[in-house]
Order: structure tokens, then C-alpha cells, then sequence
């Protein structure tokens, strides 16, 4: 099994969360993974992205060709159309959110942005805000998303909500029970989709 995986989205909005995640998640399972270093303003509000590439197999590089992402999974949607021409058209996944994060004066029109996301083949768009403000913390919106990508991961889901637990239980028992509970959100959104 091989996934290469594009991560995008705006400084502060749980890149690096969704990536510790899926990473320990495959490492656990036996899985190589390289990540690239993240590119962008990694301060509040600046564009991240990194390439996050796992494998059951070695892997020498740990960028990802033009064309060959498996998937985008993004926290912003005009972030995800950024990084598209990585995107393999035939087979290749979007995952993201749909809620804009408008940090610059020449946003792009929200209509213009969702007809974009529209004309891809395999997708999933989310108000990935909106569930994790309903469950009770708009700061999990990052696992809203993760959870709508778990399906197309190759990695089952109950290692992945052994990841979250792993990754936040510093944090206390509230702040892990409802990051599950936005990560269950999600993936239910993306099944039924």
C-alpha cells in the first residue's frame, strides 16, 4: 500500500494535528512515512502545506510528483484549489473544508471558488466549522476533516481514533472525547456522501 497525501490549509488551523495523527497511526501499523518540511507561513494565518507520503514499502523521496497525490486534504478550500495541479485527476481524493478562511484582501469570490470544487471527480466538501462548533469546539475542526478522509486512507478507522486519543490526552479526557466525537462526525458525513 502507498499513499502520497497533500496537506493544506492556513497557519493555526491543525495541519501539523492531522498529520502527527495519520502518522502515528501508520507508523504503528508498521508503515514507512516521510514528510516533507512544511512550506508557508506556519504563524496564525499564513498558507501551510507539506507532502506526507506513507508506504508499506521504503520510500526515497519525500516529495510528491506533479500529478501523483493520492489526496489533498485541506482545512480551506481555496488552499485545496492551490495545490491541485498535484492532484492525480483519475483517481486522486479532495478532502476539504468549505468554510473559508479569508486572510488576504483578494480573497477569491466564494461562488467562483465552490464551482470549482464542484468540477472534481472524487471529493468530499465539508462545513467542517460548523459540525466542530456544534459538538462543541470550532478548534476541532481540523479532526472533522480528518475524519471525512479516514475512508480513502487505507488505514482502519480504530487506529486512527487510537491516534487522536494518543495525540490529546495530555490535554484531559473532555478535549479527547470531543475530538473523537468530530472525527466520527466526519468520517459519517464523508460514508454517507
Amino acid at each position: 500500500m502507498k499513499i502520497d497525501i497533500i496537506l493544506a490549509g492556513v497557519g493555526g488551523q491543525g495541519i501539523l494535528s492531522i498529520a502527527t495523527i495519520v502518522g502515528y497511526a501508520a507508523v504503528k501499523r508498521g508503515m514507512y512515512m516521510k514528510q516533507a518540511e512544511v512550506h508557508g507561513m506556519s504563524q496564525r494565518g499564513g498558507d501551510v502545506q507539506s507532502h506526507f507520503r506513507l508506504s508499506d514499502e521504503e520510500i526515497a523521496s519525500d516529495l510528491i510528483p506533479m500529478g501523483k497525490a493520492d489526496m489533498i486534504i485541506s482545512v480551506e478550500p481555496m488552499e485545496s484549489l492551490r495545490y491541485l495541479p498535484w492532484l492525480n485527476n483519475e483517481t486522486g481524493w479532495l478532502i476539504t473544508n468549505d468554510q473559508p478562511f479569508v486572510n488576504i484582501p483578494n480573497y477569491p469570490d466564494f461562488d467562483k471558488l465552490s464551482a470549482e470544487l464542484g468540477k472534481l471527480k472524487n471529493k468530499v466538501v465539508i462545513n467542517a466549522d460548523q459540525i466542530a462548533k456544534d459538538l462543541g469546539s470550532a478548534r476541532s475542526a481540523n479532526m472533522v476533516i480528518l475524519g471525512a478522509a479516514s475512508p480513502y486512507l487505507g488505514i482502519p478507522f480504530e487506529e486512527i481514533e487510537d491516534a487522536v486519543r494518543e495525540n490529546f490526552a495530555r490535554k484531559g479526557e473532555d478535549i479527547v472525547n470531543t475530538n473523537i466525537a468530530c472525527l466520527r462526525a466526519g468520517r459519517e458525513f464523508a460514508e454517507k456522501r
